[in-house]
């Protein structure tokens, strides 16, 4: 073991201060791949979440949804007091009709199961 430790200090200085620049530099680019990795993971993470407590929702809600294709929907929307059949498309969103109070929960679960 004293011979290695031996050699490595009749070396000069500057022999190892190439490797030291090229370790931080490495350091540093692994750092910078790391943080940019966690911002892509953390985006797709809280994209996929959908966290309610980022989106106030108190007086609307989803009733009920019936997909009618690949990225098209039919939804009962409740706003507050009010019931409306949306159509939901990935480029829009259009109002078909505004219901009116006498379709209840009972008739809505009705529906689901058959």
């Amino acid at each position: 073991m004293q011979p290695k430790v031996l050699l490595f200090s009749l070396l000069p200085s500057s022999a190892f201060s190439a490797s030291e620049d090229q370790i931080n530099l490495m350091t540093t680019f692994g750092s910078l791949l790391f943080v940019i990795a966690l911002m892509l993971f953390l985006a797709w993470f809280f994209k996929k979440m959908r966290l309610p407590i980022l989106i106030n929702q108190k007086n609307l809600s989803i009733i009920q949804q019936l997909p009618v294709g690949a990225k098209e929907r039919i939804m009962i929307i409740e706003a507050g007091e009010e019931r409306f059949l949306v159509g939901v498309t990935s480029r829009s969103i259009k109002l078909i009709s505004k219901l009116e109070k006498s379709i209840t929960q009972e008739h809505l679960q009705f529906s689901k199961e058959n």
